[in-house]
C-alpha cells in the first residue's frame, strides 16, 4: 500500500477455462509491473481467451497502456483473444481517446459479456 492508494491485480480461471484479470486502484509505474506479468502469464498458459476488468481502476498511465499493447501483441501471436471490460472510469477512457488506441482492443461492458464475445 501507498498512502491510501492500494494496487491489486488478481488473475484466475474462471470454469471455461477463460482467464480474468480483475485490476482495481491505479495502474502507473508502481503497479504495471505486475499487471504486464499476469496479462503475459495469461497470454503463455494456452487460454483462448483473457478478459481484463478494468471496472474498478481510477487511473490508468502510459505504462499500463504498454502492458495492455504487448498483450495484445502476445495474445495474437497466441492465438488467444484479449478482451477489455469496463465501464472504464473517465482518466481511463481518455488515455484510450487520447492515444486513440481503443479501437487495438475487443471490449465489452461486462466480465461475463466478454467471456463470450
Amino acid at each position: 500500500m501507498i498512502g491510501d492508494r492500494e494496487e491489486m491485480v488478481v488473475s484466475e480461471t474462471a470454469p471455461d477455462g477463460t482467464t480474468v484479470v480483475r485490476v482495481c486502484g491505479d495502474l502507473d509505474d508502481d503497479s504495471s509491473p505486475d499487471f504486464a506479468r499476469a496479462l503475459l502469464a495469461a497470454a503463455g498458459s494456452g487460454c483462448s481467451r483473457t478478459v481484463v476488468d478494468l471496472s474498478q481502476v481510477q487511473f490508468a498511465d502510459s505504462a499500463a497502456l504498454h502492458a495492455l499493447l504487448n498483450a495484445q501483441q502476445a495474445h495474437t501471436a497466441a492465438g488467444a483473444v484479449l478482451v477489455l471490460v469496463g465501464p472504464v472510469q473517465t482518466a481511463v477512457r481518455r488515455l484510450f481517446e487520447v492515444t486513440n488506441t481503443r479501437a487495438a482492443f475487443y471490449w465489452a461492458d461486462s466480465v461475463r459479456q466478454g467471456m463470450t464475445c
